[in-house]
């Protein structure tokens, strides 16, 4: 009896990895999840968070034993944005067969399988995609630095922003500045924060934000609807007609449905899978 064709899988994005390992013949069988996984904040913790979520996948799957060297594994990963991110990735990796790209392949993968259609995918970070005949084209998510536009940290970082102004009287404060102004120390508490802070320390604003915006909230509101005037831009620019297929997904995405334009919700479907999934199907297409 031959031996079963084991696969894993990791989905690593800026607040936190998970793991998919499973058979060729049975699917995935264990999961598990670990701490930020983007290789271009932090390569070596990256490194660590994703192959101790696979080997705790591996544990959870009844695969443990397996040898590393007879894996066949596909990570899609945050921060993956040049060939040497994505060599230097595969070099630190222990298994036998393995793939890597960037977060924004899997997350299509995951949201569209092999359909054709729009996706936005927000959570700390941005990806805007579109797939046709399986070839994907994507605008944004070159990272928190310079990009990002919409995502979990960029509203925790324009929230920042637009409290520093109103403490500087140059802008009114509204219900959430004031509570956020208050929980992180005040301003010098804030300028504290912010110097310090890494994208998923910013996304933890997003949450208490968009609730805040379903409420009424002005600033929040402001930023919501900011978020929403970039997203309708890219997708227009990707070629987005009336009609098309499109999906909003990660922690952040579908919050964003009540804030833009109906010619672009009209036609929202849910994610047919998740980015884990899109990449153990990604490294299922490696076996021999």
């Amino acid at each position: 009896m031959s031996e079963p064709q084991v696969i894993v899988a990791a989905d690593g994005g800026g607040s936190g990895c998970r793991a998919a390992a499973g058979t060729a013949a049975q699917g995935i069988l264990g999961q598990a999840s670990n701490g930020p996984g983007n290789i271009h904040s932090d390569f070596d913790t990256a490194v660590a968070n994703l192959t101790g979520a696979i080997a705790q996948a591996l544990e959870n799957a009844g695969l443990a034993q397996t040898p590393l060297d007879q894996i066949t594994a596909h990570l899609g990963v945050a921060g993956a944005h040049s060939d040497v991110e994505v060599q230097a990735l595969l070099a630190a990796l222990p298994y036998g067969r393995c793939g890597v790209s960037g977060d924004r392949e899997t997350s299509v993968r995951g949201a569209l399988g092999t359909a054709d259609g729009y996706v936005v995918a927000l959570g700390t970070g941005t990806i805007v995609a579109r797939q046709k005949d399986l070839k994907m084209k994507t605008v944004g998510g070159w990272g928190f630095d310079l990009s990002d536009h919409a995502s979990g940290a960029w509203l925790g970082r324009r929230l920042l922003e637009e409290l520093v102004l109103a403490e500087d009287e140059l802008r009114p404060h509204s219900d959430l500045s004031r509570t956020v102004c208050t929980a992180k120390g005040g301003l010098m508490g804030i300028v504290q924060f912010s110097s310090t802070a890494n994208p998923a320390a910013y996304a933890t604003l997003a949450r208490e934000l968009i609730n805040a915006a379903a409420a009424g909230d002005a600033i929040a509101l402001t930023l919501m609807a900011e978020g929403a005037v970039y997203l309708e831009t890219a997708l227009n620019t990707l070629g987005f007609k009336p009609g098309d297929h499109l999906v909003l997904t990660g922690g952040v995405g579908p919050h964003y449905a009540a804030y833009l334009p109906e010619t672009l919700v009209r036609n929202v479907h849910p994610p047919k899978g998740s980015a884990l999934e899109g990449a153990f199907a990604m490294a299922a297409q490696l076996l021999p």
